[in-house]
């Protein structure tokens, strides 16, 4: 049976409300406030029926606090107090339905099945975007801020068209799974995927990996070979770091675009292709094209629709779900069993500038596990070099004497008082240091006792 919560001080009124709903609903009874978010944090509450005064509580105020706990919360307001005021503010802020007493409980019930209906509505949504998410997960892909799910909604609409996509964004963004990911959701995942670092393979060879070559073309020769163009047939081409292309390919690769053909080197035929192009960078177009070293024909051929993944700074509510990600991922490929993360661990991590984004994250988190001694990731775990510190902090290193002798504690002293001189900040030493707050706190003042 679906449940219900009533939040009425009138005894009566409750009474009766169980008489007339208690055959179609299991029935839940609060008088107050704290009653109320009791019930509702414990049982699965598919609608609330809410007295608008409870004593000297308003209402109101308890369903702000159960739209907190659940913002798909399906309320509906009863009230002996109504004013047409009351009634247009409780609706403009999400109420389900507002009904004034005496109840008619023949429209009570057919409200209470309208809104429970809706509660399994919004149910159904959320498993298919739990669903949703699980398999991004499994595809390493990570969305849980809004920057990220706005991106996959651009993902979702460009899937199915053959338009050339432009995935722009810091290094480490995951700017090579999204070109994946499309590839995959497409009309075109049952053929080829390819992809070529256009930065990694130098610009004399480049060329023939492209666009193939016959045999006898240049020295060396023996076969003919295809390129990517033709391997990718009927699939995609991703052409990572496109920025780092030189001139002369960006004007053959503007022709391939244009005529949808390609001439492998020595051969005097051009062949057609039929290719969905993905490129990604992460270059400043601007600055290519004002130093001339990028055509402006061609990056208008390539930006026919902008991907722009966000770096991890704009997007640090997908830091948890990430660091769970790479756990999991590392504690099975490192044989480790990791099943707790401490709240240092996870305070540490979210503070961390990480200007190397994902791919920074991913390798603290695999470092950490591989050094990890017990099943909790603590945060002295995370292993941060000197020059991890000074890249991420912007500031250089300077040396404090340290003499063979003293103790650990007499140099963990010194370290973080020279710190703290440094900064003049609590907040900022800690995060030198790599400590939490209330470590670097506990230790200054077992230091100034």
């Amino acid at each position: 049976m679906d449940k219900v919560l009533i939040v009425d001080d009138d005894i009566a009124i409750s009474e009766s409300l169980r008489f007339g709903l208690r055959k179609e609903y299991e029935l839940f009874f609060a008088v107050n406030t704290k009653e109320a978010l009791d019930i509702y944090n414990q049982e699965q509450i598919s609608s609330v029926i809410l007295d608008l005064r409870l004593n000297n509580e308003d209402g109101m105020d308890v369903y702000r606090q159960i739209r907190e706990i659940n913002p798909q919360a399906v309320v509906i307001i009863i009230t002996a107090h109504g004013t047409i005021e009351s009634s247009v503010e409780a609706i403009k802020s999400g109420v389900f339905q507002y009904l004034t007493k005496p109840i008619d409980l023949e429209e009570l019930k057919f409200t209470l099945s309208r809104a429970v209906e809706m509660d399994k509505l919004h149910r159904r949504v959320k498993d298919i975007e739990d669903d949703r998410l699980n398999e991004l997960k499994n595809q390493g892909i990570i969305a849980y801020s809004d920057k990220m799910k706005s991106i996959l909604q651009t993902v979702d609409k460009v899937k199915d068209i053959d338009s050339i996509i432009l995935i722009t964004g810091e290094s480490g963004t995951g700017k090579s799974m999204v070109a994946k990911f499309i590839h995959r959701l497409g009309h075109r995942s049952a053929n080829p995927f390819y992809s070529i670092n256009c930065a990694a393979i130098p610009q004399n060879l480049l060329e023939s990996e492209l666009f193939g070559y016959k045999k006898g073309a240049f020295t060396g020769a023996n076969t003919d070979k295809k390129g990517y163009f033709q391997l990718a047939d009927k699939g995609t081409l991703f052409l990572d770091e496109i920025g780092d292309l030189d001139l002369k390919l960006q004007g053959k690769l503007l022709q391939a675009i244009q005529e949808k053909r390609v001439t492998p080197l020595g051969a005097e035929q051009s062949e057609a292709i039929d290719v969905r192009i993905i490129t990604a960078t992460n270059k400043d177009f601007d600055k290519l094209l004002k130093e001339g070293k990028f055509r402006m024909d061609l990056y208008y051929r390539l930006n026919v629709i902008n991907i722009t993944m966000p770096p991890l700074r704009e997007r640090r509510e997908d830091i948890p779900y990430l660091t769970r990600h790479f756990i999991d991922k590392y504690s099975m490929l490192l044989g480790k069993s990791i099943n707790k993360v401490s709240d240092d661990f996870l305070e540490l991590i979210s503070r961390m500038e990480l200007k190397g984004n994902i791919r920074e994250l991913e390798n603290i988190i695999e470092r950490a596990i591989a050094l990890s001694e017990n099943e909790t990731l603590e945060a002295k775990d995370i292993v941060r070099t000197p020059t991890t510190v000074s890249s991420n902090l912007g500031i250089k290193g300077e040396l404090i004497p340290v003499f063979i002798g003293e103790s650990l504690e007499e140099v963990e002293k010194k370290l973080i008082m020279a710190t703290m001189k440094k900064f003049e900040n609590q907040s900022q030493a800690a995060r030198v240091l790599g400590i939490t707050d209330r470590t670097i706190r506990n230790k200054l003042k077992k230091y100034k006792e």
